[in-house]
């Protein structure tokens, strides 16, 4: 039976209506994925020999700070990770067992990226410690254990799924610990570092892991197969409408009718909220570059990178997805007598709102020194008056639509982006970084903050005619737009 799912999954592949595209995305994530697991094993021998010239036993210090990687493991995936699912209305009329169905649908996520990129990790340096002399039961049931490890996270993220509430306490756990540390008030690896070494310093310990996984997929199995009914968990869920009249917008004209429409978007929809706390995230995003702790993101460029990163959290998870928030109704809107202009200047003023009240929550960067919040200023301003525009202008060619219902992708779709798509993110990244490394080092550091500003500034002098140019581009995309929508189960 799992042939016949298989070859089921193959020809679903092949006969979509996005077959030539998906094949390209394909090869792109091989690509991809080639890279990530170079780096991987690159780490292997880091994680070994790097920490070796300062420490006697590597293993040791690798399994007191295990509990930040698989912490952040299961962040990661809550926020990125797709549930591998099969379509499976029609198989219930078929005479198939339900626990074959879920049986399957469980088993693709084994082959998961997510799940197969740690062993380009894990393998290597477990054969590192074979090769320095460890002891060989000791190694291999310490890589199981670990391996059982993921295979928990896999099935937590499953359990998990669409809940978002638990994926912001586990983010807000991984901080807490890893800012408790830091500042020596409490240490959380005192107490996990000797459970991690225990698994290879105690052979019995490796049951531990195995009998919590073996758990933890019966309670997933038995979750799923219990809702594998058309009038239970595979029922389509209703929520209570609820009304707001906004009044206030009213004075923005037709405008105002799209800032509606955009507000009530984002607070009633679970994907739509998504943005909001990956926008939060992203303030978060300057303590990576702004600390010192990271070497390589110690430098003036990659500041003024972090400083359009912290304040363009909401910019870049809603923009880049104009106009497909709008794909289940696009249609219809299309058969209106709207203005294009006054369709994107809604999102333009959403995003310029959004952008200019992060960069003032984000005052507390001050403790960094002033010179490191004028970066996230200038870079707001850069956001406001270039990134805005770019984003915009690369969502006439982002096709796919957005299930609103759903809290996963909140980095976007894979299927989203495409070599227009990525041209277009280029000066959004870069621009602000040449300009800044172009003031800095011919001047100073302050010139290097005035050109990013300037920049920013002759975006917003220019505004007008780069909406011209947009909402014509729009217009001469609007027909294939609208028949990228129809493919919704593509």
């Amino acid at each position: 039976m799992f042939k016949k799912f298989i070859m089921l999954e193959w020809k679903a592949f092949l006969r979509s209506a996005s077959f030539a595209k998906n094949l390209a995305l394909k090869i792109l994530m091989i690509f991809g994925a080639i890279y990530f697991a170079v780096m991987f094993v690159g780490l292997a021998f880091l994680a070994f020999y790097g920490l070796e010239e300062k420490f006697p036993d590597p293993l040791v210090v690798i399994n007191k700070y295990l509990i930040y990687y698989f912490i952040f493991d299961l962040v990661f995936r809550l926020l990125l990770q797709k549930i591998p699912v099969m379509n499976i209305r029609p198989l219930l009329t078929l005479p198939i067992k339900s626990s074959t169905i879920v049986n399957f649908s469980l088993g693709k996520t084994y082959l998961s990226f997510f799940n197969i990129v740690h062993g380009f990790l894990f393998v290597p340096f477990s054969i590192i410690l074979l090769y320095e002399g460890y002891d060989v039961v000791s190694v291999l049931l310490w890589h199981l254990s670990i391996t059982a490890l993921l295979f928990i996270n896999n099935f937590l993220n499953i359990l998990l799924n669409n809940k978002d509430k638990l994926f912001i306490l586990f983010f807000a756990v991984l901080i807490a610990f890893a800012t408790a540390q830091y500042y020596e008030l409490f240490d959380v690896t005192v107490y996990t570092g000797p459970f991690y070494h225990g698994l290879f310093t105690t052979k019995w310990m490796f049951i531990i892991p195995i009998i919590v996984l073996i758990g933890l997929y019966y309670s997933t199995f038995n979750y799923f197969k219990s809702n594998l009914y058309l009038d239970a968990g595979l029922a389509s869920k209703h929520d209570i409408a609820k009304t707001e009249n906004l009044t206030w917008l009213n004075q923005f004209g037709v405008m105002g009718t799209f800032l509606k429409n955009d507000i009530k978007l984002i607070k009633r929809n679970k994907r739509s909220k998504t943005t909001i706390v990956m926008s939060v995230l992203f303030l978060f995003y300057g303590l990576l570059f702004f600390t010192g702790g990271i070497e390589s993101y110690d430098s003036p460029a990659m500041h003024m990178f972090a400083g359009v990163f912290v304040s363009g959290g909401f910019l870049i998870t809603f923009g880049q997805f104009v106009p497909s928030w709008d794909s289940a109704y696009y249609p219809l809107m299309m058969t209106q007598n709207i203005s294009y202009r006054d369709y994107l200047n809604s999102k333009w003023w959403l995003m310029v709102v959004a952008t200019a009240v992060t960069a003032i929550v984000a005052s507390p960067y001050l403790y960094f020194g002033l010179h490191i919040y004028l970066m996230i200023l200038v870079g707001a301003v850069y956001n406001i008056g270039v990134n805005a525009l770019l984003v915009l202008l690369g969502g006439a060619y982002t096709k796919t639509p957005i299930d609103l219902a759903s809290s996963k992708g909140a980095f976007g779709d894979k299927k989203a982006y495409n070599v227009k798509t990525l041209l277009f993110s280029l000066p959004q990244l870069l621009g602000p970084m040449a300009f800044y490394a172009l003031g800095h080092y011919l001047i100073n550091p302050n010139a290097g903050l005035l050109f990013v500003g300037l920049a920013g500034l002759l975006g917003l002098a220019f505004k007008n005619k780069a909406f011209d140019l947009i909402v014509k581009i729009y217009k001469t995309e609007k027909h294939a737009t609208l028949e990228a929508y129809k493919q919704k189960s593509a």
